[in-house]
């Protein structure tokens, strides 16, 4: 087998190619560039490109699996090296390199270019290991870039809807109500190195539009707001590839997927039966159900983003945002501070208020779902009526009566009727359990 050599063509015109890549060039007959797109791409001609695969692949990861499998068989074929060009420097942000590395038998020789970054710190004027700058990919900047705060070279800014979605993920880090965070700009840098070069600060909020993104084409991000939370955008960046990819995930609706969430909906109360706070036990099993109701719920969002009516970052910054008004006492009002409350009843008095005005509801019974359990029903119809101060007038000599009075017991005590229920009903259970093995 022949060796492939990985050449990097440096990140502008071809002045910049080093010698022992021009020599490499000069020696070797069976020529490949990944993109005639380059502006050093001219330098390795004649020779193959590969951008017809970005045509008919429907994937990046598609595409660079086809070039390592082309550049592995023309290099089986063992007449006489291969080079493979690629822009800037192979071992930045090239997955192909990686991907080339992990095939048996292909002996690999690396030529490393300029990168684009070495340009980069050279007009920002800084040093990126003094700064601590770390590199990251446009196209996955709200995982990479989940729990940084900068500063960020965000690599591959290629298109409009990545700059779209680094703008999201990056404004979802800011507080809203600090305009001075929002407010900071973002270094836009395009085609460094070539007679066209430009460097130039734009607002967060008109990155999609201030810029006309191209393949030559990063952004340097001084700092972020709060981190954004790594594992959770993973999950969801996940839950997006199994709709995409698993036939089981791509025949799921809102519909049909009714009855799971139900169900690890009971899991979790099962899991939450069996925790012990005392000897901390049962946790390891809450946990593992939480997820999998989380999971219903990133899978609702996935399904509503196809259908362009909310993401999973919107569901969360809304139950932000309601909870904190729902607060007053907590965050106070944007014309006041913290309102005081004496306990907890006043806490669900001023909650039912603000969610009367908020949604429009006439009576604080609106809301309820009627097809709830009728222990559960009956506990939240004896919270609403503590909320608005409401003596309800029943009839405890009926069997109705008692369980409605049973539940206002269970509450004056600090205790869920229906746990209490199912606790006593498991513990009946076991008794006839035992009195079976028993009678055998």
């Amino acid at each position: 087998m022949a060796k492939v050599i990985v050449a990097g063509l440096g990140p502008a015109g071809p002045e910049l190619i080093t010698g022992a890549v021009l020599d490499a060039i000069e020696r070797t007959s069976r020529r490949f560039v990944r993109t005639r797109r380059h502006p050093a791409a001219v330098a390795v001609e004649p020779a193959d490109s590969f951008d017809d695969a970005y045509d008919r692949a429907s994937s990046f990861e598609e595409v660079y699996r086809a070039i390592v499998d082309r550049l592995a068989t023309e290099a089986d074929a063992g007449d006489g090296d291969v080079i493979y060009a690629v822009p800037g420097s192979p071992l930045v942000a090239e997955r192909t390199v990686e991907l080339l590395r992990a095939v048996p038998g292909v002996e690999l020789e690396v030529l490393t270019g300029l990168s684009f970054a070495d340009l980069v710190w050279d007009r920002l004027g800084i040093d990126p290991l003094a700064a601590g700058v770390r590199l990251v990919d446009g196209r996955r900047f709200a995982v990479d870039a989940a729990g940084e705060r900068g500063p960020l070279l965000v690599a591959q800014c290629d298109a409009g809807h990545v700059l779209s979605d680094i703008k999201l993920a990056a404004l979802a880090s800011f507080d809203r109500s600090a305009a001075d965070e929002i407010d900071q700009p973002v270094v836009v840098m395009q085609r460094l190195g070539l007679p066209d070069e430009r460097v130039f600060e734009v607002a967060w909020a008109d990155l999609d539009h201030a810029v006309e993104p191209d393949h030559l084409t990063s952004l340097y991000v001084p700092e972020l707001g709060a981190p954004i939370a790594r594992e959770v955008a993973r999950f969801a960046d996940l839950a997006t590839e199994l709709r995409l990819r698993c036939p089981w995930d791509q025949e799921q609706t809102h519909q049909s997927l009714r009855g799971h969430l139900l169900e690890e909906t009971y899991e979790v109360l099962e899991a939450l039966d069996g925790v012990d706070p005392e000897s901390l036990s049962g946790y390891e099993e809450l946990e593992e159900e939480l997820g999998d109701l989380l999971y219903q719920i990133v899978f609702h969002s996935v399904l509503a983003a196809e259908a362009g009516q909310f993401t999973l970052a919107d569901v969360a910054r809304g139950i932000h945002d309601k909870l904190k008004s729902r607060h007053p006492h907590v965050f106070g009002t944007l014309d006041s501070d913290p309102a005081e409350v004496d306990d907890a009843d006043d806490v669900l008095v001023n909650w039912e208020a603000i969610k009367r005005e908020q949604k429009g509801r006439a009576s604080v019974m609106d809301g309820i779902p009627p097809g709830l359990p009728a222990l559960l029903f009956a506990d939240k119809v004896i919270h609403k009526a503590r909320s608005v101060g409401v003596e309800p007038d029943v009839d405890t000599a009926t069997v109705a009566g008692r369980l409605y009075d049973a539940v206002q017991a269970a509450q004056a005590a600090g205790l869920d009727a229906e746990s209490e229920l199912r606790e006593l009903a498991n513990a009946v259970g076991e008794q006839i359990r035992a009195g079976e093995i028993s009678s055998l």
